[in-house]
C-alpha cells in the first residue's frame, strides 16, 4: 500500500478576523446599493473567525483587472507551494531529487507552465520528473490526488511521489457580484497551501497507508459548485443545495465503499473531512450518525482558516497527524466533494 510519508501545511502571513474582512468586503465589494445586512448575516453564518490572506486587506481594492490577480497568483502560489514541499520533504527526510512523480492541484489561478513546473526549479525537484497537474476539481482536488497519486504508486512501488495543492481564494473575489453565492463565498474561503510525500510500498517510511479509493460523479450537478469564467475572472457558481446532496448520496456511498473492504462506519476512528462549510459537515455527522466529535478537527480548521478548496483535506490531515494518537491498524476515511457534483474518499490505515 501506499504510504503518506509526510504532510506539510502552510498559510500566508496576512491574518485578519473574520469581523475585519466582513467590513473590507462591504467597503470594497457592496457599494451604496449593496445589502450590509444579509452580508454580515452570511459571515457570520460561516462559522469563520478568522483567515488568511496572501495580500493586505487594504491591497484588493486596488487590484485592476483578472490579469493583475493571475499574475500575483503565478508568483504567490510557486511561492507557498514551494514551501509546503519542502516542508513535507523535510519531515520525512527525502530530498527533492528522489521525487518521481509530482501532482499539483489549483482552482484559484491559471498558469502554462503550471504551477508544479514552476515549483520544480524553485525546489530541485530532478528534470526528468514526472508531473500531472490537475485543474477544475476544487475543493474535492485534495482527496482526488492523494487517490491520482496512489494510483501512480502502486504500479511504480519502489518510487516517491509529491502531491502539491495551492488554493489563493481571496484573489477570485468579484467586486461586481453583489449575487449571494459571492457574498457567501466571501465569508468562508481563505487562502493556504499544503503538500503530501507519498511513497510505494517497497519503501519502509511510516505513516498512514492507503488501502483503497473511490469516486463518485452524481447526475445533473454541473452547477451545484463551479465557476463561471468572464473578462473579470473567475465567478463563484455555488448552490444551496449541497448539504441536501449529502443527504442524498454520501452516507450510502461512504457505507458501501466502507463495506467493500470488510468495515462499518463504527469501525472508523479518524475522519479527515473537508470543512465545505457548516451544513455540510452537519449534513456529514448527521447521515452518517458520528458519535462523540469525530470531526473537531474539521470544526476547527473551519474556524481557525476558513475554507481553503483543496488545501484545506489537507491541513485537517496535517492536524490529525499531529495531534492524534492512533493504534497501528485503525482504519481513516478522507473525504470531500467538490464540482461535478462530485465526491472522493479514501480509505486509510495507520
Amino acid at each position: 500500500m501506499t504510504t503518506l510519508a509526510g504532510v506539510h501545511a502552510v498559510l500566508p502571513p496576512h491574518r485578519y478576523t473574520q469581523a475585519e474582512l466582513t467590513a473590507a468586503f462591504n467597503k470594497v465589494c457592496l457599494g451604496l446599493d449593496g445589502n450590509e445586512a444579509l452580508l454580515a448575516r452570511l459571515h457570520d453564518n460561516a462559522r469563520v473567525s478568522s483567515r488568511h490572506l496572501v495580500l493586505p486587506v487594504e491591497q484588493y481594492a486596488a487590484l485592476a483587472d483578472f490579469k493583475e490577480s493571475n499574475d500575483l497568483f503565478i508568483a504567490h502560489a510557486v511561492q507557498l507551494g514551494a514551501a509546503a514541499l519542502t516542508g513535507a520533504l523535510s519531515r520525512v527526510g527525502i530530498s527533492p531529487d528522489e521525487v518521481d512523480v509530482v501532482i499539483s492541484t489549483t482552482i484559484t489561478g491559471i498558469a502554462v507552465p503550471s504551477i508544479e513546473a514552476r515549483i520544480a526549479q524553485v525546489v530541485g525537484l530532478r528534470p526528468d520528473v514526472k508531473r500531472v497537474p490537475l485543474f477544475g476539481l476544487g475543493c474535492v482536488a485534495g482527496v482526488a490526488g492523494i487517490a491520482r497519486l496512489h494510483d501512480y504508486l502502486v504500479g511504480h512501488p519502489d518510487e516517491v511521489g509529491a502531491l502539491v495543492s495551492v488554493e489563493l481564494c481571496s484573489l477570485t473575489v468579484q467586486p461586481d457580484d453583489h449575487s449571494v453565492a459571492n457574498l457567501v463565498a466571501s465569508g468562508l474561503f481563505g487562502d493556504g497551501a499544503a503538500a503530501v510525500v507519498a511513497v510505494g510500498a517497497n519503501r519502509s517510511e511510516p505513516g498512514p497507508r492507503v488501502r483503497d479509493s473511490r469516486s463518485h460523479l452524481y447526475p445533473d450537478s454541473e452547477r451545484v459548485m463551479g465557476w463561471d469564467v468572464g473578462s473579470g475572472g473567475l465567478k463563484i457558481v455555488l448552490d444551496a443545495q449541497v448539504p441536501s446532496i449529502v443527504q442524498q448520496y454520501l452516507g450510502h456511498d461512504i457505507r458501501s465503499f466502507l463495506a467493500a473492504n470488510s468495515l462499518q462506519v463504527e469501525d472508523v476512528d479518524a475522519w479527515v473531512s473537508h470543512p465545505g462549510g457548516p451544513k455540510v459537515i452537519e449534513a456529514i455527522e448527521a447521515e452518517l450518525g458520528l458519535a462523540g466529535d469525530p470531526l473537531e478537527l474539521t470544526w476547527r480548521s473551519l474556524d481557525q482558516i476558513g475554507n481553503l478548496s483543496s488545501s484545506s483535506v489537507l491541513h485537517v490531515l496535517r492536524d490529525t497527524l499531529d495531534k492524534r494518537t492512533l493504534t497501528p491498524g485503525t482504519p481513516g476515511m478522507m473525504m470531500a466533494m467538490g464540482p461535478g457534483f462530485c465526491s472522493e474518499l479514501v480509505l486509510l490505515e495507520w
